[in-house]
């Protein structure tokens, strides 16, 4: 791995790579098509979520958001999975590493679901499902712009690429 005109060892050059996290979500909507989030305690950056988290060792992104999802809601994702958007985010103050993420299509949940949900105490709080133009005022812009083409991406059919969903907007 070249730098500076010579080669790296790869564990050397590793160092040298901007390090980044990856985590693995879950998108649902209701009977009316709007969009399920969870609002989360432990956050005010991001207090609107959706079942998911961050991939843990040996773990690919749907295996963590199927795993995420049962444990934050109780719900069990049947496969396979349909991916729905790629996030990028930028580090910033609060989160010095970069975020790559993985949006999967949950489907639409019935009322039966909905009410079914066991919420992680330490994680979530409550439950919403509201109509799309419900949600900006209740989440930060770029979250917002995200939950947009997620919803679009679910639409149209067509995967989506949200690249901007930096910790510093």
């Amino acid at each position: 791995m070249p730098t500076s005109g010579t080669w790296l060892p790869p564990e050397e050059y590793a160092k040298t790579l901007p390090k980044a996290t990856v985590f693995g979500s879950v998108f649902f909507t209701d009977e009316h098509d709007h969009p399920v989030h969870l609002r989360a305690v432990y956050t005010a950056t991001h207090p609107w979520q959706w079942p998911g988290g961050v991939t843990e060792r040996g773990e690919r992104p749907w295996e963590t958001a199927l795993r995420e999802c049962e444990e934050e809601t109780g719900l069990i994702v049947p496969g396979p999975p349909r991916l729905l958007a790629a996030v990028f985010g930028l580090p910033g103050a609060e989160w010095p590493y970069a975020t790559a993420g993985f949006v999967f299509d949950g489907g639409p949940l019935s009322a039966r679901q909905l009410a079914g949900i066991r919420l992680a105490p330490d994680e979530h709080d409550e439950v919403r499902a509201l109509p799309l133009p419900e949600w900006q005022p209740l989440m930060p812009s770029q979250d917002f712009a995200r939950l947009t083409v997620v919803m679009d991406a679910r639409r149209t059919g067509t995967t989506a690429y949200f690249g901007s969903w930096d910790w510093e907007p």
